[in-house]
């Protein structure tokens, strides 16, 4: 078990079986720009409460790690422009140096589960970069999903990847990817990407239901619930489309691999569809946390 400090709320709610979700810190520091990133936090832990569930934001602060974050913890992911975007092997780093950090969907799963967290809703997946096959970049995403007990609301994966590669990798990696209302894989910007899923449940509670039964085979990795943007709040796809191009094409003139690759080009599409991709990204990441909400709260009173 990962040594964690929890906030009050979250070690009281899951003491007596409440409804807790939890929320990755990657977002704040390195997914949206300043301020927006810290109204955007308070937001997502207000969305959280107002449905009758426990936000739990994690991230390490002063090599201490948090689940469940203060007013002077956000202030300093938000803030921070030294703060480290960290996955699993960098937590014994982060703490030996006693740095701040920001958590990665695999180093937010990781220590959620591990302190008894069944949810956790951010954006989009890590996956697999284009060119994989020649570079070998992989988000940790995927091998930390393999063998991490936790649902995990997403609206798909980033545009910016190699979609039908790492809906394979997913596969191998026995990581059970179902849609929410829909058998399309969402695109994070956009409604669907273009490729499908095999399992559509319609409700929150089902959602619940298929948690306990995924934990009552003791089936060890997590479960994704593809939770897709509205229609009518996607970004245009011929928008999307040329802004993707460009941007790539930009990373690859910069040098810009790896995990810095997933910060340039949003904010590479914030500046250039002039703020249209922020409001997405924000749509985004609000109706996955009021859905892993509903589910949390569903799931605890099947306990």
């Amino acid at each position: 078990m990962i040594e964690a400090k929890l906030s009050s709320q979250v070690a009281d709610a899951l003491a007596t079986g409440g409804a807790v979700v939890a929320l990755e810190s990657t977002l704040i520091a390195h997914g949206l720009p300043y301020p927006d990133n810290l109204a955007v936090a308070k937001q997502l832990e207000a969305d959280v409460l107002a449905i009758g569930a426990v936000p739990a934001t994690i991230a390490v602060i002063n090599g201490e790690i948090k689940v469940g974050l203060d007013e002077t913890d956000l202030e300093i992911i938000a803030h921070g422009s030294n703060i480290r975007k960290i996955g699993p092997r960098d937590l014994a780093a982060v703490i030996t140096r006693k740095e701040s950090a920001a958590t990665t969907v695999a180093s937010t799963s990781d220590i959620a589960a591990s302190v008894g967290i069944k949810l956790f809703a951010t954006g989009g997946l890590g996956g697999v970069h284009r060119e994989a096959n020649y570079t070998f970049d992989e988000s940790a995403d995927l091998t930390t999903l393999s063998n991490t007990p936790i649902a995990v609301v997403a609206a798909g994966v980033k545009s910016i990847l190699d979609v039908p590669a790492t809906l394979e990798r997913l596969e191998t990696l026995g990581v059970l990817v179902v849609g929410y209302q829909t058998l399309a894989f969402p695109g994070f910007y956009q409604t669907e990407s273009g490729y499908d899923l095999e399992w559509c449940f319609d409700s929150a509670a089902e959602i619940a239901d298929l948690i306990k039964t995924h934990a009552n085979l003791q089936s060890t990795g997590a479960i994704v619930v593809a939770n897709p943007v509205k229609k009518e709040l996607e970004l245009p796809k011929q928008l999307h489309d040329d802004v993707l191009l460009a941007g790539m094409a930009a990373a690859k003139k910069a040098g810009i691999s790896g995990k810095q690759a997933t910060p340039f080009l949003l904010e590479f599409f914030h500046r250039e569809t002039k703020g249209e991709s922020l409001r997405v990204n924000i749509d985004v990441v609000r109706s996955n946390a009021k859905l892993a909400a509903e589910i949390a709260l569903e799931l605890s009173q099947l306990r």
